[in-house]
Order: structure tokens, then C-alpha cells, then sequence
């Protein structure tokens, strides 16, 4: 949540003591004289909130509050009045005030305002950073979120790929996200406005593989675990692979594709074809500092699709969630949004009033976890990318029960 508060009010006095308040609530005050002094902060993407007296010399907080609403009417202020004018504060709720408070109010009172304005200012850049990724042109970054340099890495390599007009492999854990993936990869060609078809290769016999492609002509054809395919189709697929012919081939697969060659369930010339260009994606355990993002973003769609008031998110339940491995992996953080929009009970959720050292335990925790699976499940070169004194490292691990061989691939 955001912290700072935009302070305007032309007495010292008043401005320092409601300073001190909001540095006691571990809020950020941003002091501010007068109206002139206080639009230099006033942006759109200001985060934070307006905390302003009405009467002051000048221009006074009415006039704040007009000039905020031509500049970003989402942003809250709160105004304040010594004079207990109940047509005034009927005027400045009709002229878009978050709030109204008589001075002098209760510390008590004053912050539980500021708390949901923030909240709700929070939201409102958290909803505009996701609009603006899915109104931007680049597929990747509106619809494979995170922050780690993990998800950085899987979005260039998707915009590295996706213009080529080569068969791509997409593999990573069941539940990863193959087949979105897929999808990103075609809208990110230069086949985007021709159709995209999703097939699942288990079943899908010759008869039905080339009615597929001739459907996909132009575009890209996915085919979900390509290892399931059967050899009927998997020579028909090759054949046609290698006469150059329409659709682009996106092949998804969970499973390690050299040892189902070894077992033979899948054909040796159609895997040296299509594993040229591979894009592996990285399980959550791996990353976990994706979680929050991820699971905000399944929270807000949820939310919709329910029609309900997305939840708060307590940092206890945040702290939970990322102290798992989810190997059902992003399928299973949506499922569990859903249950948290819906009030069921998780056990991620059960865990509260955890106090600060928990947390922070349980933090710590998956980010060995993910420095471990960022380095194959190598200790030493987790240690040294955590920069941890190789001792100090394997210490940690003990603590947590951790070993670093279930991290290897």
C-alpha cells in the first residue's frame, strides 16, 4: 500500500503536529505551506493522498481540489476545517472530496480516513498499470506478468522467437501456462491476425491433425503435449514440417522431451525439428517474488468474473503465499484467488497475526527455494548469487528443511 500523504495546511504548527501523526502510523508526509508549494506533487502518478486545510491565504483547498480533478480525478483528498460548516462539506463531497474532517479530529478518526483513501488510491494505480498492459501493443508484456528477471527473460525470449517463422518447443511444470504462452508467441508474429488453433495431440489422428492445419493455414498451429501425439500423426506432422508447408508449429509439452524419445514415444527426426528453438517456463517456486503480482492480478480477475468487491490482502497472507512451491504452479494460484474472492477457507489464508520474524522467515525461505532452482539445485552457486557465505548458506538450508538435490532438472 502507498504510504505518503500530500500535507497542505498554512499553519506550522498544524502541519507539524499532523506530521508527527502520520509519521507515528508509519505514514509519509510530504509537507506542503500553501496551494502553489503543493501542485508541484500533484501528477497522476502520484502515489499517495491529499490531505489539505479549506481556509487558507490565497488560493485554499477548494481550489486544490479543483486543480487535482483536472489533473487525475482518481486521486483522493481529504479536507480539513476548523470552522464546522456543514454546507461546506456538503460542497466539497458534491465537488469530489474523499473526505471531510472537522478540526481538531481524533488521531484515531483522521487515520482511518487516510487508510482506505490510500487503499483505494493503491487500487487505482495497480488497475491502471494493468489496463495500460493490456492496451499496449507488446502481447508479451500485457499478458505474462512478473517482475523477477525469470519472467523478464521468458518475455524476451517470446519477443525474440515469435517473429521468426520457425517451429518453437514451449515446455515447463503441468500448470505453468504452455498453452497462454503459446498464444503470446502467436500474437506477438507476424500470423497474428490469422487464426491461432489450440489442439490437444493426444488422439489427434492424421485424419483430424491435417484438418487442423488447414484450419490454422496462415496462422499458428499448438499443439498441447506434443509426446502424446500418435505416430501415424507424428509422421504426417514431420512430412509436412519439412515440405515447408502452412501452419507455424507452437508444440507444448510438460513432459522431458529427450527421455520420451528414449522411451519411444516420440519420434526422433520430429524432435531434432521442433527443439531448435525452445522457451522454457519458469515454475513459481523458481521465482517466487512473482507470487504478489500474480496472485493480485487472479484476485482482480476473479473478482470480475464473480461479481465482487476484490478482498484486501493482508502482507501475513502475502507472506504465506509465497512460502509455498505451488507445483500446480500459476493454475493453482488462480484457483486459490478464487477461493479467497469467494471467502473459502485456504490453508495460505489460515495463517494470521504472524508476527514480524514468521514472516520474514517464510520469505527468506522461498528465496532459497528460488535461488536454488535458478541454479539447477547447485548450492554453492545459489549461495554465491544470494551472496551468502557458503556456510551460512547451508545453515539456512538445514533450518528449513531444504534440499538443494529436489531443485535439480
Amino acid at each position: 500500500m502507498t504510504t505518503h500523504v500530500l500535507l497542505v495546511d498554512d499553519d506550522a504548527a498544524v502541519r507539524d503536529a499532523l506530521s508527527q501523526t502520520l509519521e507515528l502510523a508509519d505514514l509519509t508526509p510530504i509537507p506542503a505551506a500553501s496551494f502553489v508549494v503543493a501542485k508541484d506533487h500533484i501528477a497522476s502518478d502520484f502515489d499517495g493522498v491529499i490531505l489539505s486545510d479549506i481556509r487558507m491565504p490565497g488560493r485554499d483547498g477548494f481550489h486544490l481540489l479543483a486543480h487535482t480533478r483536472k489533473i487525475d480525478a482518481d486521486l483522493p483528498v481529504i479536507l480539513l476545517t476548523g470552522e464546522g460548516d456543514i454546507p461546506m462539506a456538503v460542497q466539497a463531497m458534491r465537488d469530489g472530496a474523499f473526505g471531510f474532517l472537522e478540526k481538531p479530529c481524533a488521531p484515531s478518526e483522521l487515520l482511518a480516513v487516510l487508510e482506505r483513501a490510500l487503499k483505494t488510491r493503491a487500487l487505482v494505480l495497480e488497475n491502471r498499470r494493468l489496463r495500460q498492459l493490456v492496451e499496449s501493443g507488446d502481447p508479451a508484456a500485457r499478458m505474462l506478468f512478473g517482475e523477477s528477471e525469470l519472467a523478464e527473460g521468458l518475455r524476451d525470449r517470446v519477443r525474440l522467437l515469435a517473429p521468426l517463422e520457425t517451429e518453437v518447443l514451449v515446455t515447463g511444470a503441468p500448470g505453468c501456462g504452455i498453452s497462454k504462452v503459446a498464444e503470446v508467441i502467436h500474437l506477438s508474429s507476424l500470423r497474428s491476425k490469422a487464426p491461432f488453433v489450440k489442439r490437444a495431440a493426444a488422439d489427434l489422428r492424421p485424419n483430424a491433425l491435417a484438418e487442423a492445419m488447414d484450419t490454422a493455414k496462415g496462422g499458428s498451429l499448438f499443439l498441447d503435449e506434443i509426446t502424446q501425439l500418435p505416430h501415424a500423426s507424428q509422421l504426417a506432422l514431420l512430412e509436412a514440417l519439412e515440405a515447408g508447408k502452412d501452419p507455424r508449429l507452437i508444440a507444448g509439452s510438460t513432459r522431458d522431451l529427450g527421455a520420451a524419445v528414449e522411451e519411444g514415444a516420440l519420434n526422433a527426426d520430429l524432435y531434432y525439428k521442433i527443439e531448435m528453438f525452445p522457451i522454457r517456463i519458469p515454475s513459481l517456486r523458481e521465482r517466487p517474488e512473482d507470487i504478489p503480482i500474480l496472485f493480485r492480478h487472479y484476485v482482480a480477475q476473479a473478482a470480475e468474473q464473480a461479481g465482487l468487491i476484490a478482498p484486501e490482502l493482508a502482507p501475513d497472507h502475502m507472506a504465506a503465499l509465497m512460502s509455498q512451491d505451488w507445483p500446480g504452479n500459476a493454475r493453482s494460484l488462480m484457483s486459490a484467488a478464487m477461493r479467497f474472492v469467494l471467502g473459502m477457507p485456504e490453508d495460505a489464508s489460515k495463517a494470521v497475526d504472524l508476527g514480524l520474524s514468521e514472516q520474514m522467515a517464510r520469505v527468506e525461505r522461498s528465496l532459497l527455494v528460488a535461488a536454488l532452482g535458478r541454479q539447477n539445485g547447485h548450492a554453492s552457486a545459489a549461495a554465491e548469487a544470494l551472496r551468502l557465505p557458503r556456510k551460512t548458506f547451508y545453515d539456512k538450508l538445514k533450518k528449513y528443511g531444504i534440499r538443494a538435490e529436489d531443485y535439480r532438472r
